[in-house]
């Protein structure tokens, strides 16, 4: 097996974990670090992906700023989300070999590693086959949007962007209220404090998915990291 790199690097501002991830991109394609999954909260941001559709903002620049959200558009696929405090984001930054390469699998297996920590806690996370994400019944729990960096170095793809998990019960007023989350009107957004009952810490569920990421991808962890690449 290959060896995963897990760090936490606790509450980060986006921009600055954008350019983090850029740059061990370029790291692991050179294979000078080793493939790695970054576990971090964000503050209150939207992200506007490649899809592009911004009348799915419903706050104008007055708002943003008077509420303390930062907005960013970025590379990565799909449509407007948000990001912070009390949400797990995970950045997986993995290298796929061109050979036998599935894109839409590396998706599925992001999928399914959060369903197993669902099932951790008695919760049937499940797939709705025109979105990607998780869902417990109509409601969402976790939005998933990716890039993938095509290698200089190697034949191949070096993933970047990730998954946003709903921990406290906070996220689900705190932010996706001013945007329509994915451009999905139809469905809610739930967390797993309120599925539980039970209150929650980000850093202990970033903890708990690691052995699920590396059974899904067949990785062996690393345990995880100090805050050291955040600086």
């Amino acid at each position: 097996m290959n060896i995963l790199e897990t760090e936490w690097l606790s509450r980060m501002d986006y921009g600055q974990a954008w350019d983090l991830q850029k740059k061990l991109v370029k790291e692991i394609d050179r294979d000078d670090r080793a493939e790695t999954l970054l576990l971090l909260e964000h503050s209150p941001t939207y992200t506007i992906g490649s899809d592009r559709h911004p009348e799915h903002l419903l706050y104008g620049k007055e708002e943003l700023t008077r509420r303390g959200i930062a907005l960013y558009e970025i590379d990565r696929g799909g449509d407007i989300t948000y990001h912070g405090p009390g949400q797990l984001v995970g950045y997986p930054l993995l290298y796929l070999d061109a050979e036998g390469l599935d894109l839409h699998r590396y998706l599925r297996n992001l999928e399914e590693a959060i369903i197993m920590l669902l099932a951790d806690f008695g919760i049937t996370g499940s797939r709705k086959p025109e979105y990607t994400g998780v869902w417990v019944g109509d409601a969402k729990i976790a939005a998933i949007g990716v890039k993938f960096n095509k290698a200089r170095a190697r034949r191949g793809f070096i993933t970047s962007h990730g998954f946003a998990l709903n921990v406290k019960k906070n996220v689900e007023q705190e932010g996706f209220q001013g945007i329509i989350p994915c451009g999905i009107a139809e469905y809610g957004i739930v967390s797993l404090e309120t599925l539980t009952g039970m209150e929650l810490q980000v850093e202990e569920i970033g903890i708990r998915i690691i052995p699920y990421f590396a059974k899904v991808f067949d990785y062996d962890a690393a345990p995880t990291g100090a805050t050291s690449l955040s600086s």
